[in-house]
């Protein structure tokens, strides 16, 4: 009969308390408490990070999970303009937009960021205005060729995509652009009319998925190969104003506003299914969301429909667990 130790080179100790730097797949019986335990992979996990000096709702995001980027939003006494910039632990300010605006979308990285389309004071007029981040200081760009709100984003500042959003003329929006660093020009359109959803990837592989279509919201996600739109497979759970991060073949969609209520749920996109992963610990919707589908960060957003937080969640794939082993 094959033991333990011949499998693990390592026997199962007796311990008065758990190790403190167990490794995968390590046994130990506490017997202080009698309890059988393990070190165990637990999929994909959320812990929670350093709050946002100002808690806001639709704002737009960027950057990676030690190097990300929240700017706008509504922080409820008004629109902002404010830009904060996340080390992996706290936030710290950046320089202020231009335009102080809400629903706008944001990609690219920390030091080299876009944001676009959106909603600012006084009037209810979707915006067409970009603006480019070199890490401290946003200047003007080229303005949208359609202007809206509630617009998806994905790729870089010399490579941006925008799509979707909702524009009060016609409104739910099907239209794509492409940014080059200077100019927006016109591409495929998404199958399906959305607003409100989310995006990740590059400019010439993105992914869109979840949203409002045309007035419940939707589950469809589509990828984009550079001039045009696919079919791809659904959410599990349909959602509008959901965050996004990642690529077309490793993206994360977390958060939403769901049929069911208010979620924190969280999926992965391997390139063609999403599968469930764990979820957020606090469920919101109009967050912003950046990273990668190992390492991402969910910041802001509201929590019942009037509440805007400034809560921040840090995303980790695998993640690791002292768990209690029984039979069953």
């Amino acid at each position: 009969m094959t033991t333990f130790k011949e499998i693990r080179g390592t026997a199962i100790q007796s311990v008065s308390s758990d190790p403190t730097n167990p490794e995968e797949g390590q046994i130990w019986y506490n017997n202080t408490i009698g309890v059988l335990k393990g070190y165990k992979n637990i999929g994909g996990a959320w812990a929670a990070g350093g709050s946002l000096t100002t808690a806001r709702t639709n704002p737009g995001g960027a950057g990676t999970q030690t190097a990300g980027l929240v700017f706008g939003g509504n922080a409820g006494p008004g629109v902002q303009n404010a830009t904060e910039e996340y080390n992996g632990t706290s936030w710290g300010p950046g320089g202020n937009l231009s335009t102080a605006r809400r629903q706008l979308a944001g990609c690219g990285i920390q030091t080299a960021a876009l944001a676009f389309g959106g909603l600012a004071p006084p009037g209810v007029t979707p915006q067409s205005a970009t603006e480019e981040y070199d890490g401290s200081t946003w200047s003007p760009g080229g303005n949208l060729n359609n202007a809206r709100r509630t617009i998806a984003g994905a790729g870089t500042q010399t490579a941006g995509l925008g799509f979707g959003g909702y524009n009060d003329g016609p409104g739910n929006s099907n239209s794509t652009e492409k940014y080059d660093g200077s100019t927006w020009t016109t591409s495929g359109n998404l199958a399906t009319t959305r607003r409100s959803l989310a995006g990740c990837g590059t400019q010439t592989a993105g992914l869109a998925f979840g949203g409002t279509s045309p007035t419940a919201q939707t589950n469809a996600t589509e990828e984009f190969n550079g001039s045009t739109w696919t079919a791809g497979g659904n959410l599990n759970t349909t959602r509008a104003e959901l965050a996004g991060s990642g690529t077309q073949t490793a993206g994360l969609g977390f958060g939403g506003d769901s049929p069911g209520g208010i979620t924190g749920a969280t999926e992965k996109y391997d390139g063609s299914a999403w599968t469930n992963t764990g979820s957020m610990s606090t469920a919101r919707f109009a967050l912003a969301g950046a990273g990668t589908q190992t390492s991402a960060l969910g910041a802001g957003g509201d929590t019942t429909g009037s509440t805007i937080t400034s809560a921040t969640e840090e995303f980790t794939d695998p993640s690791f667990a002292v768990q209690k082993i029984t039979t069953s």
